[in-house]
């Protein structure tokens, strides 16, 4: 009783209706990638577009202060270059061809531009916990202004959640947990700090993790609980027994 108070006087359960609609799609996994299509390229978009999903992707700082999508903080795993993205320049980043595609990487604006509000957005920030949030928060809010699409940020960092309900209230924002089998108090307390300090409208958790009484409590007081990444029927039923939306592969894709 006594955190389920705390939880409400410290981290504020979203109006429903601000909320309403992150558990009314189904999220692609850094789009609908397959064996000839790339994680987070402008065809797994294409593909969860015209599948009907909702898409999640991954975005990175670069050298001058953009955001482009990419998931890793080196570019040897899915392109023939090497090296820390954040050292290039995002003109530069557009022209590298993700491997086994003609797909490049896009920055956000131009992925934002193709999605072109059809289906809602899941933005997780890359951010490093040794690092300062701003510059990267400001490069994603950046490539936000004037999209009107139904969109989200989050971070496994709570300093991004909470810079964006200072910067850009307007813009809904999530906290991504995975509590890896740590149930030791400290690490409790760890989550549940995390969890005041992001102040979330919604939390996206590891499925490994679920079921979680942590997350039951926040969902039982009207925070969202999205889950990933659901590939098998199998965490298919675990998913919708205990979360209210999927972040998904589809089979095939792993």
């Amino acid at each position: 009783m006594l955190f389920t108070l705390l939880d409400k006087w410290r981290a504020p359960a979203p109006k429903p209706e601000r909320v309403s609609w992150l558990s009314e799609w189904d999220y692609a996994h850094r789009g609908l990638h397959s064996g000839c299509i790339p994680e987070n390229s402008p065809s797994a978009f294409a593909e969860a577009i015209g599948r009907g999903l909702g898409i999640e992707c991954d975005v990175q700082r670069t050298r001058d202060g953009r955001a482009v999508v990419f998931h890793d903080w080196e570019f040897d795993r899915l392109t023939d270059e090497t090296g820390p993205v954040d050292r290039r320049d995002a003109a530069e980043i557009e022209t590298i061809t993700l491997s086994g595609s003609s797909d490049t990487i896009p920055q956000l604006g131009r992925m934002l531009d193709q999605v072109g509000g059809e289906v809602p957005i899941l933005i997780e920030l890359k951010s490093a916990f040794d690092r300062r949030i701003g510059p990267l928060c400001m490069a994603v809010q950046r490539a936000l202004e004037g999209y009107r699409g139904k969109h989200a940020v989050m971070s496994f960092d709570p300093r991004v959640a909470r810079w964006f309900k200072k910067h850009a209230p307007k813009t809904i924002c999530g906290l991504v947990i995975k509590e890896e089998g740590r149930h030791s108090p400290q690490a409790k307390w760890e989550r549940r700090a995390a969890l005041w300090h992001a102040k979330p409208d919604f939390l996206a958790y590891d499925i490994r993790d679920l079921p979680s009484a942590f997350a039951a409590s926040q969902r039982a007081r009207g925070i969202p609980v999205l889950t990933w990444t659901v590939n098998t029927e199998e965490l298919r039923e675990r998913a919708i027994a205990h979360a209210d939306a999927l972040i998904a592969e589809l089979e095939g894709q792993r």
